[in-house]
C-alpha cells in the first residue's frame, strides 16, 4: 500500500514539474537595456549542470563557493547548485574595496570561486574579475592561489586578464557535464 501511494505522488509530482518546466521562473533586465527570461526547465537544467561542474571541481557537502557576481541569473543559478550539493554560498558584494575583499575570501576559505568578467553598472562597465585577481595576489585565503578554481561568467565580452591551470569560463565548466 505504501508503494502505490508513494508512486501516484512521485508520478503527480512528475506531472506537476512537467506542467512548470515551460512556466517563466525568471526575467532579468540588466543595462543597457538587456533582458533575459529562465523558464523553471532551463533554470533547473543549469543548476544541475552547475553543480556537477563544482562537484567536478571538488565541491562537497559544507564546502564554501565563493560568488563574486553582480545580480546576474548566474548568480540565482550558483545558489541553487550550491543548494543541490549541501555547500554553503558564501556571497562577496561587487561593491568590495579590494582589502574587504581579500579579507571575506580569508574568512570563507573557499577554494572555488565565482565571479564575473566585468558587470555593467551607473551606464558604465566595471571591472569584476580584476578586483578578485587584485584579492587573491594579496594572498587572501589559507591555500595557494594555484589550489583554487575560479570560475568566470562571461557578461560583458571585455578582454580579461587570465591564470592558466586556475581561471575557468562559467559556460565551458558546464558544457563539460
Amino acid at each position: 500500500m505504501l508503494h502505490r501511494v508513494t508512486s501516484e505522488h512521485a508520478e503527480n509530482a512528475r506531472e506537476l514539474q512537467d506542467q512548470q518546466a515551460s512556466r517563466i521562473a525568471l526575467t532579468w533586465t540588466g543595462e543597457p537595456g538587456r533582458m533575459e527570461e529562465m523558464t523553471h526547465g532551463v533554470l533547473i537544467e543549469q543548476a544541475e549542470r552547475a553543480a556537477a561542474a563544482l562537484r567536478r571541481y571538488g565541491v562537497r557537502a559544507g564546502d564554501r563557493v565563493a560568488v563574486h557576481l553582480p545580480l546576474v541569473p548566474e548568480s540565482v543559478i550558483a545558489t541553487i547548485a550550491c543548494g543541490r550539493l549541501d555547500a554553503i554560498r558564501s556571497s562577496l558584494p561587487v561593491s568590495l574595496t579590494v582589502p574587504e575583499l581579500a579579507a571575506r575570501l580569508r574568512e570563507s576559505g573557499a577554494r572555488v570561486l565565482i565571479t564575473a568578467d566585468a558587470a555593467f553598472w551607473d551606464g558604465a562597465v566595471r571591472p569584476v574579475k580584476a578586483l578578485l585577481d587584485h584579492a587573491l595576489a594579496r594572498g587572501a585565503g589559507p591555500d595557494p592561489v594555484e589550489r583554487r578554481t575560479v570560475l568566470v561568467v562571461n557578461r560583458c565580452a571585455r578582454p580579461v586578464s587570465w591564470t592558466p591551470g586556475r581561471d575557468r569560463w562559467w559556460h565551458e565548466a558546464l558544457d563539460e557535464v
